[in-house]
């Protein structure tokens, strides 16, 4: 799952001057939401529309959405509307009844996954199928201790932001998780598979001395929130086979880097040659609607489901079925995994010759239609900078193109565009950062 370490990139009232309109609302806001709630970028966006690669604010301007992972196949795609319509107007109703639409999209889900992974389970949200994920791991395992990497976001339920560091010092961590770095190969020297597979395995014994009992290891693919280490393939193969070694599983979140995201195939941990215990899913499986869910090798789910009754009122309602099945669908007949692995090569390769002219780019790295870009103060020292990371981003806003930071450091543009980007698109993104990156030096 995705956050912005920091904020880094919010709006802080009364640092732009702002319209009746726009004043107006976010007071509005204040007083019927709450502090909790942040806005995106120095000057926020009101958004009233979104089609394709679009969104439009409501004096009609158009944004090119490279950030949203939910809508991944593009703003109101009408296929997935027409669906959504139609089963709307149908039946909406739970999984305490029979309806052939869920049982087809687990099977058609399943049909994805590597053998060994055979039952599916659905929720509403990817924070809601981490949560069941490490109840159904924990049953399993007899265990509690979880690994986590040191920037990883996997949700907002108090179980699951317990094992979520990039919320902040002010969102404490269990004591029964223990933090890994994430596999930087820019910075690190040498053999970072082994590095990590050494860090998790510390972390395991770590946990053992103090008498807890390791359960799970959890990642996603391409450490999204950590900063985007999408290299080298197979990196946390050593790191599954410790946690298996010690009687834990490894829950592959698939939130961020699943649903053909990395171009190289559907799942992102298919990357690494492993086969995850768990995998949990959210965001892109809907394209807008509410559904997730968690893949798992039977013989786990089955411990759960015998000390344990499951049921979601939301989870697997027919029209989230429909929802679901009909983006599978879509991402399948239309190619989107293979344009997202063809196009991210592209889009890569162009922000990367930047970097002959703009001495702050660091690393370009990503997989797929998933890039993340290491922002510097000076490139041989690759010491980041995130101070010049909130003006690109806010820069690439004013230029009518939205994409966001992570990392630790909050030093590392996060770019996710729609899986329909092309080539058109990834050029006007080039021109637009390479503007930026001229204003901001």
């Amino acid at each position: 799952m995705s956050t912005e370490t920091g904020m880094v990139n919010a709006y802080v009232e009364g640092s732009v001057e702002l319209n009746p309109e726009e004043h107006e609302m976010i007071q509005r806001r204040k007083a019927l939401m709450g502090p909790a709630y942040r806005l995106m970028y120095e000057r926020p966006l009101h958004l009233v529309r979104g089609e394709g690669l679009w969104l439009y604010d409501s004096s009609g301007q158009a944004y090119m959405d490279a950030y949203n992972n939910v809508t991944s196949i593009g703003h109101c795609h009408p296929a997935i509307v027409e669906a959504i319509s139609r089963q709307l107007g149908t039946l909406a109703t739970n999984t305490r009844y029979l309806h052939a639409t869920v049982l087809e999209y687990a099977e058609r889900l399943l049909a994805t996954m590597p053998s060994d992974v055979g039952h599916f389970m659905f929720t509403c949200t990817g924070s809601d199928a981490n949560d069941l994920a490490v109840r159904i791991a924990q049953s399993y395992t007899g265990g509690t201790g979880i690994i986590v990497t040191e920037t990883a976001y996997h949700g907002i339920t108090q179980a699951v932001s317990s094992f979520s560091p990039s919320l902040g010092g002010n969102v404490p961590l269990g004591p029964n998780v223990r933090c890994v770095p994430a596999p930087d190969a820019w910075r690190n020297d040498g053999d970072v598979a082994a590095t990590f597979t050494a860090d998790v395995t510390a972390a395991i014994h770590d946990l053992e001395r103090h008498g807890i009992k390791p359960a799970i290891f959890i990642c996603d693919a391409v450490f999204a929130s950590d900063g985007v280490f999408s290299h080298p393939h197979g990196v946390i193969k050593g790191a599954v086979d410790a946690i298996h070694a010690a009687g834990g599983l490894y829950i592959a979140d698939e939130v961020q880097s699943g649903f053909g995201r990395t171009g190289d195939a559907l799942w992102g941990f298919e990357r690494h040659g492993v086969t995850p215990d768990l995998v949990t899913m959210g965001k892109p499986m809907g394209n807008g609607y509410p559904v997730a869910g968690v893949a798992a090798r039977p013989e786990v789910a089955e411990e759960f489901g015998r000390k344990a009754r499951y049921f979601n009122t939301f989870g697997g309602n027919t029209v989230a079925a429909t929802a679901a099945l009909a983006v599978l669908e879509t991402i399948q007949s239309e190619g989107l995994t293979e344009n997202a692995r063809d196009i991210g090569e592209y889009f890569k390769d162009g922000i990367s010759r930047l970097a002959d002219t703009h001495g702050c780019l660091g690393e370009v790295r990503g997989a797929g239609l998933f890039i993340g870009v290491d922002i510097v103060t000076e490139r041989g020292a690759k010491t980041p900078d995130a101070g010049k990371t909130t003006r690109i981003v806010n820069g690439m806003r004013d230029e009518c193109i939205l994409i966001s930071a992570c990392a630790k450091a909050a030093n590392v543009l996060k770019i996710r565009p729609p899986l329909i980007f092309n080539r058109e698109n990834a050029d006007q993104f080039v021109q637009a950062l390479d503007s930026v990156l001229k204003r901001v030096g």
